[in-house]
């Protein structure tokens, strides 16, 4: 049977912190991993992830299936993909609305697609495979965007909610990448998360991101991942929760990773959020964040 991902704070697995995460006496809610750091058969890998696995639930993220991009899902990729969610039964399960193959090439970007019917309707194709392949439901993942398409014809939040309609799958709401989208492109991340399906959101990631700045020195975030939260996205999770009520809450580090007790600190931070808005939420209805 599937884990089940309780409504709490988890963080990504990563086999530097595998000591501290056994040691651990108070832990956290459950453990992420990218599915394709798992796509070989054997080895430390999977011997870390069956160890953790016997006392935390899991997620499984893919990153690498090109959702959105033109071509047909690779079967190849989808059989891997299946094999870990028998062999571990993870809780949830996502993906990028985002491409990231072309022909035979891989690239290691995830990368934006224009929101048009055209598309629309090859990545609720792509998303339908996935989910009848896998036998189990989704979560698709807002991206984080440094460019727009001027041939969109629907914005990023309509479009999400169409997908949702016509293939039935969940959200994944990266508030990161909701305020990186939003400050790279002049719109505000309260009028986005406003318009966002919130009521189909089965879990959120919340992560750092690095300030840069483009050719004309304006200010350019990228969704890095490589460092705290920042206290606007705080800020945004909060108010999305109130919301929401708590659910599966992820912090995302994936490079120049802290020692244990400072991703700890991020998820300990964000539980104490959960933990609060609990103790008020009535039940009812999800609706819009308020701004």
């Amino acid at each position: 049977m599937p884990s089940r991902i309780p409504p709490s704070t988890g963080v990504g697995f990563k086999h530097t912190h595998l000591d501290d995460i056994l040691a651990d006496t108070d832990p956290v809610g459950f453990l992420e991993v990218h599915a394709e750091n798992y796509m070989g058969d054997g080895g430390f890998p999977h011997r870390a992830l069956e160890r953790v696995r016997q006392d935390y639930p899991v997620s499984l993220h893919g990153v690498c299936m090109s959702i959105g991009g033109p071509e047909p899902l690779s079967t190849d990729h989808l059989a891997r993909f299946k094999a870990l969610v028998e062999r571990y039964e993870p809780g949830l399960i996502s993906e990028h609305l985002a491409w990231s193959t072309h022909d035979d090439v891989f690239m290691n970007d995830l990368l934006p697609l224009p929101y048009t019917d055209e598309t629309l309707a090859h990545v609720c194709e792509h998303v339908d495979r996935m989910q009848s392949f896998i036998g189990r439901q989704m979560l698709l993942e807002n991206p984080s965007t440094y460019v727009v398409f001027d041939n969109s014809t629907m914005s990023e939040t309509d479009f999400i909610r169409e997908i949702a309609r016509r293939t039935g799958c969940g959200l994944l709401l990266d508030v990161n990448n909701v305020f990186v989208s939003a400050t790279n492109h002049g719109y505000s991340p309260l009028t986005y998360l406003m318009d966002f399906p919130l009521e189909l959101v089965g879990e959120i990631h919340l992560a750092g991101h690095a300030v840069q700045e483009d050719d004309e020195g304006e200010t350019l975030l990228i969704d890095s991942h490589d460092a705290p939260v920042a206290d606007p996205v705080w800020d945004l999770f909060e108010i999305v929760v109130k919301q929401t009520g708590p659910i599966p809450t992820l912090v995302e580090w994936d490079s120049d990773l802290p020692d244990w007790p400072v991703l700890k600190s991020e998820a300990t931070a964000a539980e104490r959020i959960l933990e609060r808005v609990a103790s008020t939420f009535m039940m009812g209805k999800r609706h819009a964040a308020a701004v």
